[in-house]
């Protein structure tokens, strides 16, 4: 039987400890940085998305010693800062790897093959949803609703740009990119009246843009 650590709120098993007592610290900058979110709401409990972003950023996902690290420099309950990260699929709580697959399978990406596409994706990788490639670069994940639900099929790349209206074709191209060191770019997706009313870019921020097109029916998309 694992050792295990008391704690006043949960027991860890020492053996699920991932970082030492030496680098699970912040910075002074970080800690006025969490300061500075925490004075901008009535009650501390309203910079803890911020403040477990950071957390993710610094230490690459949030094992619960690093959760509680969080709760204690926000001020507030282990159990309410667990519940966020819980609930939310960009906090990642176990390790990945570099690049972070999301594949969407809600109900409108699942009609239009959202499950034909994490198929693919987990036979071209050799692994099943959930893990990691053996050299460290993928995870893929089935996720619920990334809110593009237009452009589905979707896939999401670590919590950053979309690849929208997923095809086998697009996903081969994406792991190729991956693995040379390209990051795909924001692309901007328009809808129909925005190709007559705005020339198709309607925002000025977009690396890339891509027409509306009709969504792929389930078993179609190639």
């Amino acid at each position: 039987m694992a050792d295990f650590i008391y704690n006043p709120v949960v027991m860890l098993p020492s053996e699920d400890v991932h970082f030492s007592d030496e680098e699970l610290v912040f910075t002074e900058k970080e800690k006025r940085e969490i300061a500075s979110w925490v004075a901008k709401y009535p009650t501390a409990d309203g910079a803890i998305m911020h403040a477990l972003w950071l957390a993710q950023e610094k230490f690459g996902f949030l094992p619960p010693e690093v959760i509680r690290l969080t709760a204690d420099t926000v001020g507030i309950p282990y159990s309410q800062a667990y519940g966020v990260a819980t609930f939310y699929t960009q906090y990642y709580k176990e390790k990945t790897g570099t690049h972070v697959l999301d594949v969407c399978t809600c109900f409108s990406c699942q009609f239009c093959g959202g499950y034909d596409m994490l198929h693919y994706l987990e036979e071209k990788l050799g692994i099943h949803k959930g893990e990691t490639t053996s050299d460290g670069l993928f995870t893929v994940r089935e996720v619920e609703c990334l809110g593009a639900c237009g452009s589905a099929p979707l896939l999401q790349v670590t919590n950053g740009p979309f690849v929208h209206n997923l095809t086998r074709k697009k996903i081969d191209a994406l792991i190729d990119d991956l693995r040379d060191g390209r990051i795909p770019p924001f692309v901007s997706v328009t809808l129909p009246q925005d190709e007559t009313e705005l020339g198709g870019n309607r925002r000025s921020d977009a690396e890339a843009v891509e027409g509306y097109q009709t969504p792929p029916v389930n078993g179609t998309v190639k």
